[in-house]
């Protein structure tokens, strides 16, 4: 027949170590909802940075686009100022010798 060897179980031990382990555990849940805390504070605060950069990007973007507006604006202003004159033929060049365009007898 076999006999199991009879331990010795130190209650007052064994509870101790209980304590500290459960202790440790709460600690350790502690330390992580600290760090969950600060997780969700940095996420917030990057939230924020990103909005704050896409309305910055968006900004410039719009600026850019009034810019670009602005400028077809003053090229179709100028377009319409330089009137050409109806009497000054198209391809005859402001520098070109006027007798070359003599007609020769």
């Amino acid at each position: 027949m076999w006999h199991r060897p009879l331990l010795r179980v130190d209650i007052a031990r064994t509870w101790q170590h209980a304590r500290e382990q459960f202790a440790a555990v709460v600690a350790e849940r502690n330390a992580l909802r600290q760090e969950l805390v600060e997780t969700k504070h940095e996420r917030d605060e990057l939230r924020l940075r990103l909005t704050e950069l896409l309305d910055a990007i968006r900004a410039r973007q719009d600026a850019e686009a009034e810019c670009r507006r602005l400028y077809r604006e003053r090229d179709l202003e100028r377009a319409r100022r330089a009137e050409r004159d109806p009497n000054r033929p198209l391809n005859k060049s402001e520098h070109m010798d006027r007798d070359c365009w003599a007609i020769a007898d």
